[in-house]
């Protein structure tokens, strides 16, 4: 079961990231940097701060607090002006960082206490507090870019008016597949 776990979250959690390269291919360089408003973020600091999260939580998980005292978690909600290959690049260090460590803990690493920020959590917590944290993010990633590209935004799922077609499907398999 403890490997099921393991599995279904990096399955999971592939997908969102996949949610959020598809929204990237439909922007280029100026939409990562579109704030909605003065309070919001852009694409861009959502990016920033995710990396930084994966980097400072998942770099030596099990060993260290997931707080790294050299990460600047202020510094990742200002702006850097990185192109959009750079943000990229930035993106994938992450999700490097963070895959590689969930793909290879093992059944009685999900037992085990870890901290972040001085706050004890056994790894089965911590992995969903990440399940629920990234996702929330990638969320409003996709929302921005489909505010920045309108009428000329590319679906990520079911479009409009499809559901009652998709069900119909019968290729269907594994909907995080499928889209």
């Amino acid at each position: 079961m403890a490997n099921e776990f393991i599995n279904a979250s990096a399955k999971r959690m592939r997908y969102y990231k996949e949610l959020g390269e598809k929204t990237f291919e439909q922007l280029n360089d100026a939409d990562f940097h579109f704030q909605p408003s003065s309070e919001s973020n852009s694409i861009a600091v959502m990016i920033q701060h995710m990396v930084g999260n994966m980097l400072s939580r998942f770099t030596n998980f099990l060993t260290e607090d997931g707080e790294k005292n050299w990460r600047n978690r202020d510094d990742e909600f200002e702006v850097h002006n990185y192109s959009k290959q750079q943000l990229i690049d930035l993106w994938n260090k992450g999700w490097k960082c963070f895959l590689d460590v969930l793909e290879s803990l093992k059944e009685e690493d999900l037992m085990k206490t870890i901290t972040i920020r001085k706050e004890q959590l056994n790894v089965t917590d911590a992995i969903i507090r990440q399940l629920a944290h990234y996702p929330y993010h990638i969320g409003q990633i996709v929302y921005v870019g489909r505010l920045i590209k309108n009428e000329s935004w590319k679906n990520l799922s079911i479009p409009k008016g499809n559901s009652q077609a998709y069900n119909q499907s019968s290729d269907i398999k594994d909907p995080a597949k499928k889209y």
